[in-house]
């Protein structure tokens, strides 16, 4: 069977795989459509296992790692006293309390990719909180096509709420700081939005390729935004001409960039939309702009 490389691939079955994994097509027309570009000594069994997540070979910072505490937490949900699960991590040699970081996940739950990232922004100096939205219909189930049809039975504003909890939660901790950011992706990037428009005192946000808030929203932003998107991401960008219109009208702090050629998901290491160049840009410029948003501590 033929190797198959992220140059292999037309740009087609990368929006094609963004209709799947956004819920505009079941899997079966999924996998059907994939066919199409099934040519060459390409099969669909190999296009369908290259473009879906592999985990288990792309986490950067292990579960284990000696140089974190990281363990799972629940909080309390302000929607009738449901508990929330959350991955709570921190550099384990830390002398003194520390900014805080709430990190969201995509439209599937808290999956290892997510869990990863909390740990690398620990690494940086930061507490983090990575919720489970999915906490109350049982949590990530183990897969993303399950945590995807889990998370379309919930309302997105609903767990917003969640995330704003996790604010609240890393808020009252002893080992945080006070000064507290966020920084989510696709989903999460819209919840990041949001919690600028929802959350007065939040020190930061960093939306990577996420929905934008309305029109009418944009005026209790308070947050200084650092927003990511990808130049072949045609769904979020249509939005953001609009975003930024108003962005500069209401005299909002933001720093945007938008890279060339680049999917959606291109920060997630763990599918081929995945650019390394991007990619770590990108997380270079959000623990920088973190680091010197979140400086000065208020407890």
């Amino acid at each position: 069977m033929k190797k198959l490389k992220k140059e292999d691939i037309k740009q087609e079955v990368f929006d094609l795989y963004d209709d799947y994994a956004h819920n505009r097509i079941e899997k079966r027309q999924f996998v059907k459509k994939l066919s199409m570009y099934a040519v060459g000594g390409i099969t669909v069994p190999a296009l369908l296992s290259f473009v879906l997540p592999n985990y288990e070979d792309s986490i950067v910072v292990p579960k284990d790692d000696e140089r974190l505490d990281s363990e799972y937490i629940t909080y309390e949900s302000p929607r009738g006293g449901e508990m929330i699960r959350g991955l709570l991590s921190k550099p384990k040699d830390a002398k003194e309390n520390l900014p805080g970081i709430v990190i969201v996940h995509e439209n599937r739950g808290l999956n290892p990719y997510i869990e990863d990232v909390a740990r690398r922004a620990a690494l940086e100096g930061f507490i983090t909180l990575a919720p489970d939205a999915l906490t109350p219909l049982g949590g990530y189930p183990g897969n993303d096509d399950g945590g995807r049809a889990l998370q379309k039975k919930l309302d997105k504003n609903d767990m917003l709420e969640d995330f704003i909890a996790a604010y609240e939660y890393l808020n009252s901790h002893e080992a945080c700081t006070g000064k507290i950011g966020v920084v989510g992706f696709c989903f999460g990037g819209w919840i990041s939005n949001m919690m600028a428009v929802k959350i007065p005192t939040l020190s930061a946000a960093v939306p990577y390729y996420g929905r934008q808030p309305s029109e009418e929203d944009i005026v209790h932003i308070n947050a200084p935004l650092m927003i990511h998107n990808g130049g072949l991401d045609k769904r979020v960008n249509e939005g953001w001409p609009a975003y930024e219109k108003g962005l500069k009208e209401h005299n909002k702090q933001y720093e945007a960039y938008v890279y060339p050629e680049v999917n959606h998901g291109f920060h997630n290491n763990t599918t081929p939309r995945y650019d390394k160049a991007a990619a770590d840009l990108s997380w270079r410029r959000t623990m920088d702009f973190f680091t010197k948003k979140l400086a000065n501590s208020t407890k």
